[in-house]
């Protein structure tokens, strides 16, 4: 059983929209896709998320407000969508989090991570590491620090923020990501403190649209599972971020990068994926999945929700003959 949960939450997002995420997925025929693989399906709803507040622009880069942008209200968020996926899992289920902006994997995550302690691996299907702290993030916005909280990345800042980043550990806590079980996917604008940090990552696999272009998808994707079995990590949870394709096939997101996966890379990725998720002697089940960064007021006919619907088809088993 597949169980769907919304967030419509973009307030800790670079641009207002990807609220209307989870109504979009579903429009472009989520339940359907899913249904028509043999899975069944139970929408649980939108989580009720902190009222809307007026749009603010992000800060002057040279006058950094002295705290993370609507902290309030995605600390407010984050306990409700780690609370949601606990219980899915513990029904047995496995929990679809459509959103919403990034910053809402750190609820999703953390209740995986409050299940399976950290024996947990996670892939970041990303154009952004996502791995900026308060004190290294150039915009101060939630959604790009988003797996620097599931690591559990210290950071020393100003006394506000610090107390800020603080709250954001404990509520992840105890249990973190480690670091030789991280991976990227589609990686094409890290920012500088990003880039130091990867390096200091032991262990962990940041996969480049370099990498996918002078490799070849399909030489990636071994070598990714490669890294899973060796991280022996029994349980994977995907982040799914629309951005990893190229803005020219999914134009609705709020954090658009040119340069990416085209349609065929995508599903490319998702069919060998479910292939070594099927396979006999695969040591890891798919525990999760987000989609996230879904935007419609930046879209043209609905078309990223479609690509990204159509691409979790393909990780859930859909091919062009049926079985395989």
């Amino acid at each position: 059983m597949i169980e769907v949960v919304g967030v419509p939450f973009d307030l800790c997002g670079r641009l207002p929209g990807s609220r209307l995420g989870p109504s979009a997925l579903r429009l472009a025929g989520l339940f359907a896709a899913l249904r028509s693989l043999g899975y069944v399906i139970e929408d649980r709803g939108d989580l009720v998320t902190p009222d809307v507040v007026p749009y603010v622009p992000p800060p002057d880069p040279d006058s950094r407000p002295d705290a993370i942008r609507f902290f309030a209200e995605s600390i407010a968020a984050l306990p409700n969508i780690k609370e949601a996926v606990v219980s899915i899992l513990g029904r047995g289920s496995l929990p679809l989090v459509a959103g919403g902006d990034h910053s809402l994997s750190i609820g999703s995550v953390a209740g995986a991570l409050a299940t399976f302690g950290d024996d947990l691996a996670v892939l970041w299907v990303d154009a952004h590491a996502d791995l900026n702290t308060p004190s290294s993030s150039p915009s101060l916005n939630m959604h790009g620090m988003s797996l620097a909280a599931l690591l559990g990345l210290r950071a020393e800042d100003t006394p506000k923020r610090s107390e800020q980043w603080g709250r954001v550990l404990d509520l992840v806590g105890p249990a973190f990501v480690r670091p030789s079980r991280v991976a990227w996917f589609g990686l094409r604008d890290v920012d500088y403190g990003e880039r130091r940090q990867i390096r200091e990552m032991v262990g962990c696999l940041p996969v480049t649209m370099h990498d996918i272009d002078r490799r070849g998808l399909e030489n990636r994707v071994a070598a990714l599972d490669e890294w899973l079995r060796k991280a022996k990590a029994r349980h994977l949870w995907i982040s799914f971020d629309v951005d990893a394709m190229d803005p020219v096939l999914a134009p609705g997101t709020g954090t658009a990068v040119r340069g990416g996966l085209t349609y065929r890379e995508a599903h490319l990725l998702a069919e060998l994926l479910r292939e070594r998720l099927d396979l006999k002697d695969c040591p890891y089940r798919l525990v999760g999945l987000d989609i996230v960064e879904t935007n419609p007021t930046r879209d043209v006919h609905n078309e990223t929700a479609l690509t990204a619907v159509e691409w979790a088809a393909s990780l859930f088993g859909k091919t062009i003959l049926g079985d395989r």
